[in-house]
């Protein structure tokens, strides 16, 4: 007989290239983590860092599915991001090596937000959790297999409705992928399912119902989704 009180929720995953799941424990996020982006949100990189936040597992939406309009916002952007997949954890990381030693592989993904609800919660000093942790904000592309970094010279590309929105190079992040990990390595003891989404370029806008939105970067397979009406 179980000894929980009802069914425990199916394992959240992401699909990984040439077959497989990806089993999902958690999703780290980074913000600012390109100096144009902080300035088009009205701040300056030299004052304003890097910051860390999270999403829920279930966040995760793999490609090709249309996306429910979220509620209480109307403002829902996107942001185009490069995403960590790790197979093993650690804690306290220093050097390039070990953060590489965690890397399962990487994919294009979206971060959804509620840029209204986010905005007001700045104003007020408060979390952003209403703002970025809500049903469906994570979609992301099919997960390539890989153990090196990222190219820095690779693109990130965002499509809305088949227009250029977003268009940087990897090279450009504050924070590189091995500073990120091992920055998270000595607030959180990362472990093999954690997702790290890498932070988003200038040219975030607005999405609506009928919308569609695709996120690619070099080689990896492309993300791709729709935004629907709301649930």
């Amino acid at each position: 007989m179980s000894q929980f009180v009802f069914d425990p929720p199916v394992q959240p995953f992401a699909p990984v290239h040439g077959g497989g799941a990806f089993p999902v424990r958690r999703i780290l996020c980074i913000g600012k983590n390109y100096a144009d982006h902080v300035k088009e949100m009205g701040g300056d990189a030299k004052t304003d860092p890097p910051v860390f936040f999270t999403k829920p597992a279930d966040a995760v939406v793999p490609s090709g599915v249309v996306v429910p309009y979220p509620p209480g916002t109307d403002d829902l952007h996107f942001e185009g991001e490069l995403v960590v997949a790790l197979h093993r954890g650690g804690r306290d990381l220093k050097t390039r090596e070990e953060a590489g030693a965690l890397i399962f592989g990487t994919a294009c993904g979206c971060d959804l937000t509620r840029r209204d609800l986010q905005a007001a919660a700045k104003k007020r000093g408060a979390p952003w959790d209403t703002a970025k942790a809500f049903d469906s904000s994570a979609p992301i592309g099919p997960i390539g297999r890989s153990t090196e970094f990222p190219p820095r010279d690779a693109r990130l590309v965002t499509r809305v409705n088949g227009d250029i929105r977003q268009d940087a190079m990897l090279s450009t992040m504050i924070w590189t992928v091995p500073e990120v990990i091992c920055a998270l390595s000595g607030l959180f003891e990362l472990r093999a399912g954690d997702l790290i989404f890498m932070g988003t370029p200038a040219g975030v806008g607005a999405l609506n119902p009928g919308d569609h939105v695709e996120v690619a970067i070099g080689d990896l397979p492309k993300l791709s989704f729709s935004i629907g009406r709301q649930a």
